[in-house]
Order: structure tokens, then C-alpha cells, then sequence
């Protein structure tokens, strides 16, 4: 499976006030026949990310339409659950208008921050969210942490895969997470019946593996999703994020094949490639995701040549 890099598309860095640093997490929807609106997460100067859009054509992605130049989710209330930050995960469309998932952040004491789903709702062109609290959090299944989700409608039920922490090390006097993927489901989107059901796996005891998304086609359920080391993955370009791939027949039991994934590699994402969100329009394959820096190098998009 081999993706053709097309190259940065799009990168906000210090083009608004609210927008000082990277352009991350790119969450894509199709809002109209030929339209791609790319949703994305960028930090401000206080290192909190925010989330806006803009929008490019579906059979050109590199040919950008609009551009927002607002966020469209506000911070939460002090104390609650995306205080710190919002980022967008997926987008789909429901008999109630789009549902937005994102994840809200905190920061803490004892570890860097705290994550939680939450979920916007559309109105009138534009989201609010569905109360101050998140959808998914803590519990007795999840300790840690819970993020970056992806949701799927197929027929009466709503699966979601899911970042799932399982806990936190020191590496070189630095607290560091560790998370797998996760399966959940529901029958109307917002409340989710989880109870730690892992989807990907670790191929070993130091790996993170995060920003799942998932298409069905052939008869079979079709994962991208990016995986690193936690030990000097920020300067050490073999343990930094790739991008990895996995199949599966019942969108629970699933098999890791990283291998197949050739993205070729440019300037841009030489040393990273992370957060991938694939899409399918008029026969072809897209992936956009980040490359180096987390997102700092903007996002851009690969054509799958299959």
C-alpha cells in the first residue's frame, strides 16, 4: 500500500492571536459535493490548543477554498474537563446534525495533563457543546486517560475507537504517557458503553499508539493510526510517530500490519509522520496528516496508488 506525498497544504503558525504554534490532528469532513472541510488544532501563546477549519477541494486538496479565521469551540469553564485545550478527533453526520468529538484538556501536578472526550453539536452552521462535562473520562476502566477518538455509525449501532492510557513512566527525569487503542460502542453517539476493550495493542512494553481512524470497504474494517517509543522520540527519528495500519473482520479483534504502509518520505515530514485521518472521494484514497514537529510543519496529504 503505497501513498504518493503531495506535500504541506495548510499551516496557520502565528496567523491569528489564537494561533501561535503547529497545525495539528487534521479531522476531515465532506460538507458538500466536492468540498473537503479539514477541521485542525493549533496552540496560542499560552500553549493551549484551539480548534478551527478550512476548507479545500475534494478532487485538489492542495487547492485551499476558505480559510476560518476564528475558533469554533471556546475553552471550558475554569475546572472542567477542556479548560487547558480542545482538539478536534472526528466528524460525522447524524439525524441531529454533525457531531463533533473531541478531546479537552487539562493540565496537573503529577503528570503533564489530563485528556477527555468531549462532543460538539451543530446548530445553525455552528457547534456548541453538549454540556460542560465530557462523554467518555476516567473510571474503573480507564484510569488514565481517554482521547482522540474515531466513530463509525453502521446501521443501528455507533462504534468508537479510542485512545486509551495505561499509564505513565519517568524517562530521563521526564513524566512520559503510555497508551494503546481502545473499542467502544453505542446506540445513539453519546453515551458509551466501554469496558477496556483493546483494539491495537503494543508490539512491545514501550510504544504509544493514538489517533485511530477507521474505514469500512470490502468487507472489512480498515485502521491508519500512528505509533512511537517513548524514549527520545522527540529527537531521535526512529522512535518519533509513524504512521501504522491494521485489518480487521469484526472492528474488534484486529491485526497490526505496520509493514504495509510506504509513505514516501519529504522535507516536511522526513523525521515525523503522525495523526493520519483517510478519506475516500470519487474512487480515490487520501490520507492527511502531520509530519515533524507534531504538527509544527502544518498538514499535508498523501494519494494512495493501491
Amino acid at each position: 500500500m503505497h501513498w504518493e506525498n503531495k506535500g504541506v497544504i495548510f499551516s496557520c503558525n502565528k496567523k491569528y492571536i489564537w494561533s501561535q504554534t503547529h497545525t495539528q490532528i487534521p479531522t476531515v469532513d465532506l460538507i458538500e459535493s466536492g468540498v473537503f472541510r479539514i477541521y485542525y488544532s493549533t496552540r496560542d501563546s499560552q500553549n493551549r490548543s484551539l480548534t478551527s477549519y478550512f476548507d479545500v477541494s475534494a478532487d485538489n486538496p492542495a487547492q485551499i477554498i476558505y480559510e476560518h479565521n476564528k475558533i469554533i469551540l471556546p475553552l471550558g469553564e475554569r475546572g472542567t474537563f477542556d479548560d487547558c485545550g480542545v482538539m478536534p478527533s472526528c466528524v460525522i453526520n447524524t439525524d441531529m446534525g454533525k457531531y463533533l468529538y473531541y478531546t479537552g484538556w487539562n493540565v496537573r501536578n503529577t503528570i503533564p495533563y489530563q485528556l477527555s472526550l468531549g462532543l460538539a453539536v451543530e446548530e445553525n452552521g455552528c457547534f456548541r457543546k453538549f454540556g460542560k462535562g465530557p462523554i467518555m473520562s476516567r473510571n474503573i476502566y480507564e484510569p488514565y486517560l481517554c482521547a482522540a477518538a474515531y466513530v463509525l455509525r453502521k446501521e443501528s449501532i455507533w462504534h468508537m475507537w479510542y485512545t486509551s492510557g495505561t499509564g505513565f513512566e519517568v524517562v530521563n527525569n521526564r513524566v512520559e504517557p503510555l497508551y494503546n487503542i481502545k473499542y467502544s460502542h453505542s446506540v445513539d453517539g453519546i453515551h458509551w458503553e466501554y469496558r477496556g476493550q483493546i483494539a491495537i495493542d503494543y508490539n512491545h512494553g514501550k510504544e504509544c499508539i493514538a489517533r485511530p481512524c477507521v474505514v469500512f470497504e470490502d468487507g472489512l474494517y480498515k485502521m491508519w493510526y500512528t505509533y512511537r517509543g517513548i524514549v527520545d522520540y522527540r529527537t531521535d527519528k526512529t522512535q518519533s510517530y509513524s504512521i501504522g495500519y491494521a485489518e480487521s473482520e469484526n472492528g474488534i479483534d484486529w491485526i497490526r500490519m505496520d509493514e504495509k504502509i510506504k509513505l514516501s518520505n519529504a522535507e516536511w515530514d522526513s523525521e515525523m509522520q503522525a495523526y493520519p485521518y483517510v478519506v475516500k472521494h470519487n474512487g480515490v484514497k487520501y490520507m492527511f496528516y502531520n509530519g515533524n514537529g507534531f504538527g509544527q510543519t502544518g498538514i499535508g496529504y498523501a494519494v494512495c496508488n493501491e
